[in-house]
């Protein structure tokens, strides 16, 4: 493939055409990290043809809002503003697909990636050594001591042995934010990768047409010097759910995925509950109505934590989401008890039944769920 034309400048100040490399940074509350990041940025790609394109997610720290002030006396600066929509995964997919750059990095706007590592992964794409640059904090000479304490470093580590079990080639930190590719390999992929979670990187070498060649490059995880860290429980439970529609390719969608995972938590739930008032002397049918209340609760809290926490719901919406989520799932068990009965008078078993009624129970309430509760806005 013929390399893409550089842009040139014309008149004074005056520029035409795209930049060779653009930095893409999704971010949520960076609002003290975007002028340091813009400045080191310059320092780390001094005589390139570059740009950064920053996404954010609505940011009430004003974030998109310091970028609009650098982009107005730095044509370097760019900004995507979303509402309504929240996710590090769909971000980078925007940032990137806004750009016609011959290459594409991505990074944190947390400070935590070592930007002067740019300019080698650059070079490393421009001789086609590999498709896939990773800056890597676990080859030699690589560092995350950057991560704030013990339970983050399980977390990481967790989520790299799970990757590796997983990816069909060798990545040492395949839970790694900072990377760059061709922008042709991303537009190729883009179809194909989920959109969801935080974690790209492995959607991307998962979902690319064909098997990409990796090479990583030691980088040193630096501490955070302002916002807060988006590492936590619910990043590693969407890395899973991505691993799983991975291994479903597609058939399953991630989102669906987890909804039903939440829902076997609340079997769970009702099981103990019911359990414990019986113990107590509650008879079973006020034990019944309880245990199944604090089982669609607890359902309804883990939804909109972490299956739908790209739309979450707050305020009076998250009231009114509970109340509609509570009618949702009563129509699904009245569904799912009338179906049990429909198949055990054709003479099924009750396994059987119980299973296809719980099959369509769930579907129902996810596809009401995620039109009239969590819709998409």
């Amino acid at each position: 493939m013929p390399d893409e034309p550089a842009a040139t400048i014309i008149g004074t100040g005056e520029r035409a055409g795209s930049p060779e490399i653009t930095v893409v940074v999704p971010c949520y509350r960076e609002a003290d990290n975007v002028r340091p990041l813009v400045s080191a940025l310059e320092i780390a790609l001094a005589g390139r043809d570059w740009e950064v394109i920053f996404v954010d997610d609505n940011s009430p720290d004003g974030t998109i809002e310091v970028i609009r002030q650098l982009a107005w006396a730095n044509w370097r600066v760019r900004g995507i503003s979303r509402i309504g929509r929240r996710g590090l995964s769909s971000a980078v997919i925007e940032g990137a697909l806004a750009s016609s750059a011959r290459f594409i990095a991505v990074m944190d706007g947390d400070l935590q990636h070592d930007q002067t590592r740019l300019g080698t992964m650059v070079d490393v794409l421009a001789q086609d050594r590999c498709d896939i640059v990773i800056g890597s904090r676990h080859v030699e000479g690589g560092d995350n001591a950057g991560l704030a304490n013990a339970w983050r470093h399980a977390l990481s580590n967790g989520g790299i042995r799970l990757a590796q079990m997983m990816l069909p080639v060798h990545v040492g930190d395949p839970m790694s934010g900072f990377f760059a590719l061709r922008r042709d390999l991303f537009v190729r992929t883009a179809p194909c990768l989920s959109g969801q979670g935080f974690k790209i990187l492995m959607d991307l070498i998962l979902s690319a047409p064909e098997k990409v060649r990796v090479e990583e490059i030691p980088c040193t995880f630096h501490p955070r010097a302002a916002g807060e860290s988006k590492l936590d429980a619910v990043v590693l439970l969407q890395f899973v759910d991505l691993i799983l529609e991975k291994l479903f390719r597609g058939w399953l969608p991630l989102r669906f995925i987890g909804f039903a995972t939440v829902g076997i938590t609340g079997v769970g739930v009702n099981l103990i509950v019911m359990m414990l008032l019986r113990f107590v002397g509650m008879d079973f049918g006020p034990a019944q109505v309880i245990s199944t209340l604090i089982a669609i609760t607890s359902n309804f809290w883990l939804d909109n934590k972490l299956v739908y926490s790209d739309r979450r719901l707050r305020g009076m919406g998250l009231l009114g989401g509970f109340l509609v989520f509570l009618l949702v799932s009563a129509v699904g068990a009245w569904a799912n008890i009338g179906i049990v009965q429909l198949f055990r008078a054709k003479g099924e078993g009750l396994g059987q039944a119980s299973a296809v009624g719980a099959i369509i129970g769930v579907v129902w309430n996810y596809a009401v769920s995620s039109t009239l509760i969590w819709k998409t806005r």
